[in-house]
């Protein structure tokens, strides 16, 4: 009997041992990566994971993410991911996940005797973890079939040697942190936040369900596009969960029964708060050491930026940095997360204020304006010539006329598509609105819009707690709080009275109110406009001030010299270029919000100059610290110079053009503040300063063509100084903030006298007539 069947018994041993020798043949050369890419061990024991940079406020909410392409992927740890969330995947995906070791044997019989009867319901053979290894190492799209099928033993190779480099728990977080869900939703904690607006570890069960039933094919059941499908495939998810003991039989009865539930709205980076802040700090962080070559035409932005190359440790911290690797940090990809100064409850303020200000007051005001002009939005001052000119640059600005003019297109034939109708989306106060308009009129349409810069810092810290670069970033994207620059008019005054109250002078000492004339190098003489009030008095200090006087601050000037202020600006932090010429005191200068700003910190902070704070801490993926940073700090004045020019500007709101602070809007708190009006009333400037913070804002329009007519409404007390009315009165509303309204320390050796009789004389006047900064605007 067993001669009968050696012959068949020793051909069935040859081919068994054959085909097990080929097969692991076949498996070496896979492992060996003779058959197409194989990772390395450094591959798999360091997959290469992107995960944005995750950017928060001070007080504890995010903000938002630094990411490229889809790659919006946020770190999450095993211990963060709720129950429901492993349960829903495991008794979905994968029930044997704790059991094998990256091949489930039993699964792949499973989809045999499918393959065979020909049943649908036997499912796929996939571990989770072989989807993680198609997910590491993704598959070439362009592969036949016979790759395609190597690619397949690929995966449980790769399969294998991940089970043997992590725990099941690590290959789980791996997987929920890789995976996909479509709509810049990579990762479950981003998927979250996408579709339910919610932070991981709130999700609900059947919203847990929703996501990983999205895991068998996302495209498939995407919630936003195919709701129906998702649904049903969620009530799978739940069904399994259900069968595996996960949730009980009253449970899916009653969840399967609910709808989606969907909060969807996608990640978008020119959306949400602190739009304009979030763009400047990914600028600051990722800058590279300054070129003077590519500052040809901006030799005092390069000055800058290499003082703050090598004094600023913020400033290109991705490029100074270097990680264990021996990279650069990318802010993209490498999990940072960053914890900036700003308080999410004065940045929701801020960002009102400036809306409600604009939209609701400014905006209509001057639309019914324009209606008058005989150009509008231009000022009746300009020829029809000059608009064009104007309008014509603005052309040569945009993208449309660069695609016409590397096509061969001559500019008047520009001119002519330019003034063509076509559909479009424009940004209205009221809302985003569908309508037909010709480009050249969409120019016009947007430079009629006012824009604002408003940052808000701490003096004592320098941590900037609000900042507003304009209305709105998705379609006015530049950045007027550190980026652009306009003359700050009458709020450069102080900077002049410091050094008169440096010097020994006091706030209740009198000057005469008369013109004061000075002889140019030429030899022109040149007068300031001024009184405006009480011509030829004996008036304070103060009250020139308060006033805006500017026969009070010729008078000062003249005490000192031009360059004296220069270097008192320079010696306050602010770096942009400032003319040392007799007109320095009527603000022709051009200065940044967030220079004044941090100037101004310098009188509640008892003569110490602190640099503007963004962020605290910078951690990695798993939260170590790598970088922690503290303010650059110097004194600047004396505590008593500080003290006699907090007085001064308190003058200011007390009785001078800052008095609506007082009479409209009700504060009582201890605050000091400057007005500022430049030429034609086109940038309006109200700084602000109360013992724990400090404001700028600035109001104006994108030319300087365009502004009021008329100083009542184009004054900075009209313009900028309701923003900081509107945003501190919420501040000092809500408890959370405890807004202390302590008045301003006196320090000792302060003995100048400051109760100025003929300030609490004018009050009442100011109160009746409004003052208005007539004298404000210079020539």
């Amino acid at each position: 009997m067993f001669k009968k069947y050696k012959k068949l018994f020793v051909i069935f041993w040859c081919v068994f041992l054959t085909g097990l020798l080929l097969a692991v043949l076949f498996f070496w050369l896979i492992a060996e990566g003779k058959l197409g890419f194989m990772p390395t061990f450094e591959e798999l024991e360091n997959p290469n994971n992107k995960f944005a940079s995750e950017v928060y406020f001070e007080d504890g909410p995010m903000i938002s993410r630094y990411f490229q392409g889809s790659e919006n992927r946020r770190y999450t740890e095993y211990k963060d991911i709720p129950e429901s969330v492993k349960d829903a995947l495991v008794a979905t995906e994968d029930v044997r996940f704790y059991d094998h070791s990256g091949i489930d044997v039993i699964g792949l019989f499973r989809v045999a005797k499918g393959l065979l009867t020909g049943s649908s319901s036997s499912g796929g053979g996939s571990t989770i973890t072989q989807q993680l290894a198609k997910m590491l190492f993704p598959r070439d799209p362009d592969q036949n079939f016979m790759e395609l099928a190597v690619r397949k033993f690929r995966e449980w190779v790769i399969a294998v040697r991940l089970e043997r480099s992590y725990t099941k728990e690590e290959i789980m977080t791996m997987y929920l942190n890789k995976f996909d869900f479509l709509n810049l939703a990579v990762g479950v904690n981003s998927a979250a936040e996408v579709y339910f607006q919610k932070p991981l570890d709130s999700l609900r069960i059947e919203e847990a369900a929703m996501l990983v039933g999205m895991a068998k094919n996302p495209a498939l059941f995407n919630p936003v596009r195919r709701p129906e499908k998702t649904l049903g495939r969620r009530n799978v998810v739940l069904g399994q969960m259900q069968k595996y003991g996960k949730i009980t039989k009253a449970q899916y009865d009653s969840l399967k029964m609910l709808p989606l539930g969907l909060c969807f709205k996608k990640e978008d980076h020119k959306e949400g708060y602190a739009t304009y802040f979030r763009e400047y700090l990914r600028i600051y962080m990722t800058a590279g050491k300054p070129e003077k070559s590519n500052y040809r035409w901006n030799p005092e932005q390069y000055y800058q930026d290499s003082l703050a190359w090598e004094r600023n440790p913020l400033y290109g911290w991705c490029k100074k940095n270097l990680k264990l690797d021996g990279t650069q940090y990318d802010i993209y990809s490498d999990g940072l997360k960053i914890y900036t100064t700003l308080n999410s409850r004065m940045q929701r303020y801020a960002e009102e204020a400036v809306v409600e200000h604009l939209g609701n007051d400014l905006q209509p005001l001057f639309s019914r304006e324009k209606i008058e002009k005989q150009n509008p939005p231009f000022s009746n001052d300009l020829t029809a010539e000059e608009v064009r000119d104007i309008l014509d640059r603005s052309i040569k600005r945009t993208e449309r006329y660069r695609i016409l003019k590397n096509a061969g297109v001559a500019f008047e034939e520009v001119r002519k598509i330019f003034n063509k109708p076509v559909e479009m989306q424009i940004f209205t106060w009221k809302g985003i609105r569908d309508t037909v308009m010709s480009p050249l009129d969409s120019i016009k349409h947007y430079k009629s819009f006012f824009r604002a810069g408003f940052m808000v810092m701490e003096p004592q810290t320098g941590n900037i707690r609000a900042y507003v670069g304009g209305p709105d970033y998705r379609y006015f994207m530049y950045d007027m709080v550190s980026v652009g620059k306009r003359q700050v008019g009458s709020t450069i005054k102080p900077i002049l009275y410091t050094l008169a109250m440096q010097e020994g002078l006091g706030p209740c000492d009198k000057v005469p109110n008369i013109p004061q004339t000075f002889i140019l190098p030429d030899g022109t003489p040149w007068t300031a406009r001024g009184g405006g009030k009480r011509p030829g008095e004996m008036v304070t200090l103060r009250w020139g001030l308060a006033n805006s006087e500017n026969n009070i601050s010729g008078w000062v000037l003249k005490q000192f010299t031009p360059l004296a202020v220069a270097q008192m600006a320079h010696k306050m932090g602010i770096h942009s270029f400032i003319d040392p010429v007799p007109s320095v005191f009527l603000g022709t200068a051009e200065i940044s919000v967030k220079e004044m700003t941090a100037a101004y910190s310098i009188f509640a902070n008892k003569g110490v100059y602190n640099t503007p704070m963004m962020v605290s801490r910078i951690e990695d993926k798993y939260g170590n610290v790598l970088a922690e940073f503290r303010p650059e700090s110097r004194e600047v004045i004396t505590a008593q110079t500080a003290y006699l020019m907090c007085n001064l500007l308190e003058g200011v709101v007390n009785s001078g053009t800052g008095i609506r602070l007082r009479y409209r809007y009700g504060f009582t708190n201890p605050m000091g503040g400057k007005t500022g009006t430049t030429q034609q009333h086109s940038d309006g400037w109200f700084m602000a300063v109360t013992p724990g913070l400090v404001g700028g804002v600035w109001v104006g329009a994108e030319d300087r063509s365009i502004h009021f007519q008329n100083i009542t409404n184009g004054q900075g007390a009209s313009m900028a100084l309701p923003i900081w009315a509107k945003f501190l009165g919420k501040v000092i509303k809500d408890p959370k903030l405890k807004f202390d309204t302590l008045p301003f320390e006196k320090p000792a050796g302060v003995s100048k006298n400051l109760d100025c009789q003929d300030d609490a004389e004018d009050q009442a006047t100011e109160v009746e007539s409004d003052y208005q900064e007539d004298n404000e605007e210079f020539y």
